[in-house]
């Protein structure tokens, strides 16, 4: 005889909860995950001399995934009364009440927690600079509201996976890789503003603070700036490691790209800013490139 007390598990119900937690997490947008991941793989790369360990590599692979998911699901939390009066934002599971605040709290500790133990599988020295990259991931939601410049603490967070993979390759963090750590918050610093510029009217009306904002007219000048920086700091970068040619046309087609950049955004459309925004994706993938080629 069936049972109707004890019917079992709904399976629709969790199919339905586990599609909101990963929309939360942003799992369907995986352009923070390769933004995320590119320094990281960069500094790997360097740090082995082009063979890093594959329990490292898949560690710092699956933790990027993690910490870029915990670091959406805090952004949403933070921004829960911001994100219903944005047009864009509107939508997002907290904000149109599909996933409740409490649930985005669980879901972003038992994302720590799953980064937690698989950088547990790492060296002591790699497990202490941990605690900052979570610390950094945590408060740059909130730096919005206090500050002009929050794309220069996701700049932070996301390099942090820099040290991190020094540490965890060799056990020390050398000046290249803070060198690294530099490029990665001036391509945060960058990337993020031409996101920001899309929202710019928006953030205005609600009073939410950006360099987008704080650049104002300026911003594409700002941004070329930065951009000019990036590039010199990266040309270091090749020539501290001895890279060669393959390296040096990377960073060609680097500037290039940041030159087709600046002409998306010579209008500052939302679409075309956020157009210039996922573009930077291909960015960090030719200076992988560049990287990898130099050591095969």
């Amino acid at each position: 005889m069936k049972n109707h007390l004890n019917p079992g598990i709904n399976w629709r119900y969790v199919r339905q909860r586990a599609y909101q937690y990963a929309v939360l997490a942003r799992l369907n947008k995986p352009i923070g995950i390769f933004l995320l991941l590119w320094p990281a793989l960069w500094a790997l790369w360097i740090a082995a001399e082009g063979m890093p360990r594959p329990g490292v590599l898949t560690v710092f692979v699956l933790g990027v995934i993690l910490m870029r998911s915990a670091g959406c699901v805090i952004n949403d939390y933070a921004d829960r009364e911001i994100d219903p009066r944005v047009n864009r934002t509107k939508d997002r599971p907290i904000a149109s009440g599909r996933v409740s605040p409490d649930e985005a709290m669980l879901l972003f500790m038992a994302l720590c927690f799953s980064a937690f133990l698989l950088v547990l599988t790492m060296n002591t020295f790699t497990i202490l600079l941990s605690i900052g990259g979570v610390m950094l991931a945590a408060i740059y939601p909130f730096m919005k509201r206090y500050t002009h410049m929050p794309q220069i603490i996701l700049g932070m967070a996301f390099g942090w996976a820099v040290p991190m993979a020094f540490a965890a390759q060799t056990n020390s963090v050398p000046k290249i890789a803070w060198l690294i750590y530099v490029v990665t918050v001036l391509w945060a610093v960058i990337y993020d503003t031409m996101y920001a510029m899309a929202d710019r009217m928006d953030d205005l009306k609600i009073g939410v603070k950006s360099t987008a904002i704080l650049f104002g007219d300026a911003d594409r000048v700002i941004i070329g700036i930065l951009q000019a920086m990036m590039l010199f700091a990266l040309y270091l970068i090749g020539q501290q490691s001895q890279f060669g040619t393959a390296y040096n046309i990377a960073v060609l087609i680097a500037a290039i790209l940041m030159v087709y950049h600046q002409y998306l955004i010579r209008y500052r459309q939302p679409a075309l800013c956020i157009s210039a925004f996922l573009n930077n994706n291909w960015l960090g993938a030719v200076i992988f490139i560049g990287i990898a080629a130099s050591y095969y």
